[in-house]
């Protein structure tokens, strides 16, 4: 239970000091520190901090490919490779590949999509789908699965909202910042030393600059961690066909699910994509058969499982 609120708490804020976590969970600050290392070295627990795209006005795009495995395989790494791309997955046996591709720049958007992936051999369907707007998940966070800790310790750990309006606003990541966001994207939880020294900039510089991009809005802070080490062992991924009228009630309704760790509304043949993480496929059945199943207004449903991640927010998952 501990190590679940744990887990919570670092989702509502990835860099809440130990001495904060501790006094809010009613342990000590040893107990917490304790708990959190042990969770890096057997779930893979890590805090990335990771550039916001939708507060900056990133493209953000999710990407189907399909390929027999052993080209899905080195086609995932290899993307998993690029600085731009997130949530890299294997699906449906290993012979389709998801990943969310985000960035400022058009140019590279277009080479890969237009360019690279085509032209790759044996790939044999590119799909892919603007994301148009995120319900839960990603830069939205992930409060449906916050369901350890109390009312009260949610409101104690949750940080304000950023501040300034949602898009290229007051947000803005310098060129700068590159290796400050480089150093967060490996720890997110990287203390003030540490950074100062991966950037070059004194400690005060590295504080005022990690508040501004915190304040603005213009960085997130988001967790990984294995799912299945924590009982969750049946990860898919929903392609929804919801009526048009119906689609922001039903995106909202899905994040309010405890199932449910990532929705967002999309261009394509389908216009809603979530993905689903319960016990087992028993739990998953009974979710989709009474949690989405009855839900008015959803046409068509697509599930697609995962069988291995390769890159997980800013994590790669091979050597």
């Amino acid at each position: 239970m501990l190590d679940r609120a744990v887990v919570e708490a670092l989702r509502l804020d990835g860099r809440v000091p130990f001495s904060v976590l501790a006094e809010v969970l009613g342990v000590s600050d040893q107990t917490v520190a304790r708990r959190y290392r042990r969770l890096r070295a057997e779930t893979g627990l890590r805090v990335v901090g990771l550039p916001n795209g939708v507060r900056l006005g990133y493209d953000m795009w999710l990407i189907r490919l399909q390929a027999p495995s052993d080209t899905a395989i080195s086609v995932a790494e290899a993307l998993a490779r690029r600085p731009d791309t997130t949530w890299i997955t294997l699906m449906s046996g290993g012979t389709e590949v998801t990943c969310v591709v985000q960035g400022s720049s058009s140019s590279e958007r277009e080479a890969l999509l237009l360019q690279k992936l085509p032209r790759t051999p044996r790939l044999a369907s590119v799909r892919a789908y603007c994301l148009m707007h995120y319900f839960v998940g990603g830069p939205v966070g992930v409060d449906s699965r916050i369901t350890t800790l109390t009312p009260e310790q949610v409101g104690q750990l949750r940080r304000p909202e950023p501040a300034g309006p949602p898009g290229p606003g007051p947000a803005a990541v310098l060129e700068s910042d590159g290796p400050l966001l480089a150093a967060l994207a490996r720890d997110g939880r990287l203390g003030h030393p540490e950074l100062a020294a991966a950037t070059g900039w004194s400690e005060s510089k590295v504080r005022r600059r990690l508040d501004q991009l915190r304040a603005t809005g213009a960085v997130f802070f988001d967790v990984d961690v294995e799912p299945s080490l924590l009982g969750l062992h049946a990860r898919v991924m929903l392609w929804l066909t919801v009526a048009p009228g119906r689609l922001a009630a039903v995106g909202t309704a899905l994040a309010g699910h405890p199932e449910i760790v990532f929705a967002a509304a999309t261009t394509g043949e389908t216009n809603l994509v979530a993905t689903v993480v319960c016990a087992d496929m028993a739990a998953l059945y009974t979710y989709l058969t009474t949690g989405i199943g009855s839900m008015p207004g959803v046409e068509r449903l697509e599930s697609t499982p995962a069988v291995r991640h390769v890159k997980q927010s800013a994590a790669r998952w091979f050597p």
